[in-house]
C-alpha cells in the first residue's frame, strides 16, 4: 500500500483545496469549487460505509473498471459517475470554507473507521467492494483528477 498516498490524503489534499479561491474556474466539468469539495465529501462518506450505494457498474465490467482503479492511470477530463445526475447537485453548506470543514471532518472519520476495523470493505459504486488500501488507491486518484480540475497539478 502506498504511505505516500494515505500521507497525500490525510495531510496535503485539505491545506491544496485551502490555498484555491471560491471563484476559481474549472479547467473542465459543470461543477464550481464548493460543488466538487462537497462531491468529494460524499465519496469519502461512501468510503467509509456511511453512505451506502449498490454497485452499479455491470459484473462483466467489473475488473476492467478495476484494473483502472488500481493502475497510476489518471481520470479523463468530464469522466462521469454512475451515480451522479448530469447537474451537480444543490450546495450543503453556505461557504467553500465550511464545505472544506466537513470534508475534513469526513477525512478522519474515514480513517478513525477502518482504523477500528482494519478488515471493513465498503461498496463503491463503479469500482465494488473496497479494502482501506483500494479505497486510498481510489481516493487519491479522485482526489488529483478534481484537483486538476481546478488548476493544481501534483507531481
Amino acid at each position: 500500500m502506498s504511505l505516500e498516498k494515505e500521507n497525500f490524503l490525510r495531510t496535503k489534499f485539505i491545506s491544496l483545496l485551502q490555498r484555491l479561491e471560491a471563484n476559481t474556474p474549472a479547467r473542465w466539468g459543470k461543477m464550481n469549487l464548493q460543488q466538487m469539495i462537497e462531491h468529494f465529501t460524499d465519496v469519502t462518506m461512501v468510503a467509509s460505509g456511511k453512505i451506502q450505494l449498490p454497485i452499479a457498474t455491470p459484473a462483466d465490467k467489473l475488473p476492467k473498471f478495476r484494473e483502472f482503479m488500481l493502475s497510476e492511470k489518471q481520470f479523463k477530463e468530464n469522466t462521469k459517475s454512475p451515480v451522479l445526475p448530469p447537474e451537480p447537485l444543490p450546495l450543503k453548506k453556505h461557504t467553500k470554507e465550511a464545505a472544506i470543514g466537513k470534508l475534513q471532518e469526513e477525512l478522519i472519520y474515514f480513517f478513525e473507521a477502518f482504523e477500528n476495523e482494519p478488515t471493513k470493505k465498503t461498496i463503491h459504486p463503479a469500482f465494488g467492494e473496497l479494502n482501506f488500501e483500494e479505497n486510498i488507491q481510489i481516493m487519491h486518484k479522485h482526489a488529483l483528477h478534481h484537483l486538476r480540475q481546478f488548476g493544481i497539478e501534483v507531481l
